[in-house]
């Protein structure tokens, strides 16, 4: 019996499902004010895990605020924040083991940061410098580190879907008891690759966590405008996968549900989606001007439901910070960040030899040739192309 007749209920007469047919319940275990609500099942979480995350939750504020403000600056050419969205990003990371993978969309930078990414290499890769472990080539954000297992950003949306089935089935094949995680909002999942993706998982069996950040807009398009279904929650259920929703602005429900996710696809070697409901306080990216499509007040609205205050709040209750060691670690990181700044933006571009290097085992005659009349040009144009811009041997 196919999957399509197991357990079918039937009818004699005309019934239509519509997207109120499926109720999906969405979890919670703090209030909005911290406070834990009565009855609510806990993660696993130790005072160690909770301040590691809550040092990630300051840095990425710090380097959110502060990096932005160098884009204003003109002192990088883009950026991106996760204002709003910390908890949804961190609380998952902190689910996951060293050698699970993350496949990124372009605003998980949080997540990268929990693994130990540092300063130092945060900032080579936005001004481009020669230590950038990319190089030079991607634009600021397009972070990637194989030491941390952490897939190399790409700007196209939605590619990494596809791909994460593919990583999350690998693993399964070689024995590793471990998950690809594939991070992307609910404006990619209108792109073809989401429905591929998923699809394939689903049948391959793949165990793959799909984490789905709806923070209410793809760039200004508000969801209402995307898709008229029950979320994306739904859309697991239709392929056939497991499924969790839950408060992406509640630190403990989101480290709850994606431990609980990673467990269970592990265990049964399959996919599991999780919806976080989360908002995108900032800007889609420093290109974006979110007052033409939303109102200050619902962004205020949401700025009250900030998710680092909120797990602050329960940090605070169980002893396991303290105001002053709070004010502490902004003036440590506003600091750290600053003074890396200054030093990265200082180190030399890459030299013009790295734009070809590594595309092939041996660089093809026509690469070759592309990179000969390259440097003939800017040696004939030398005034149009700063030295910043590449170092040519």
């Amino acid at each position: 019996m196919s999957n399509a007749t197991q357990n079918e209920q039937i009818v004699h007469s005309v019934s239509f499902l519509d997207r109120d047919s499926l109720t999906i319940p969405k979890l919670r275990v703090t209030n909005a004010d911290g406070t834990v609500i009565e009855g609510a099942t806990l993660p696993k979480i130790d005072e160690t895990l909770a301040k590691r995350m809550y040092d990630t939750c300051v840095f990425t504020q710090v380097l959110d605020e502060r990096m932005l403000g160098a884009q204003r600056q003109g002192r990088i050419s883009f950026y991106m924040t996760c204002i709003g969205e910390e908890a949804a990003i961190i609380g998952s990371a902190a689910a996951l083991d060293s050698q699970d993978v993350i496949l990124a969309q372009y605003r998980e930078h949080a997540a990268l940061r929990f693994r130990g990414f540092t300063t130092e290499q945060f900032m080579d890769q936005m001004f481009s410098n020669e230590k950038d472990l990319g190089k030079g080539r991607q634009m600021p954000i397009h972070y990637g580190s194989s030491e941390l297992n952490y897939h190399t950003v790409s700007s196209p949306l939605g590619t990494q879907i596809p791909q994460a089935t593919g990583v999350g089935y690998s693993m399964k094949m070689n024995g590793h008891k471990n998950v690809a995680i594939c991070y992307f909002g609910e404006g990619a999942a209108s792109e073809g690759d989401f429905h591929a993706g998923l699809n394939m998982a689903a049948t391959l069996k793949s165990p793959t966590l799909f984490f789905c950040r709806n923070n209410g807009y793809a760039i200004s398009t508000p969801a209402e405008e995307q898709f008229k279904g029950n979320g994306i929650a739904s859309r697991g259920v239709g392929y056939g996968m497991h499924t969790i929703r839950f408060d992406g602005n509640d630190m403990l429900a989101v480290l709850l549900a994606t431990q609980a996710a990673r467990e269970f696809a592990i265990e049964n070697s399959v996919p599991v989606l999780l919806e976080a409901m989360t908002y995108r306080v900032g800007a889609h990216s420093s290109s974006d001007d979110p007052s033409g499509y939303r109102s200050k007040e619902e962004e205020n609205e949401w700025r009250e439901q900030d998710p680092v205050a909120r797990f602050k709040t329960w940090m605070l209750a169980q002893g396991w910070l303290t105001e002053e060691e709070d004010q502490a670690l902004y003036t440590k990181y506003r600091e750290e960040v600053l003074a890396q700044v200054k030093v990265s933006e200082k180190v030399a571009a890459p030299e013009l030899e790295e734009l070809f290097n590594d595309v092939y085992d041996e660089p093809t005659p026509i690469l070759k040739k592309q990179m000969a009349d390259l440097k003939a040009h800017i040696k004939k144009y030398p005034e149009s192309y700063p030295k910043t811009a590449g170092r040519i041997k």
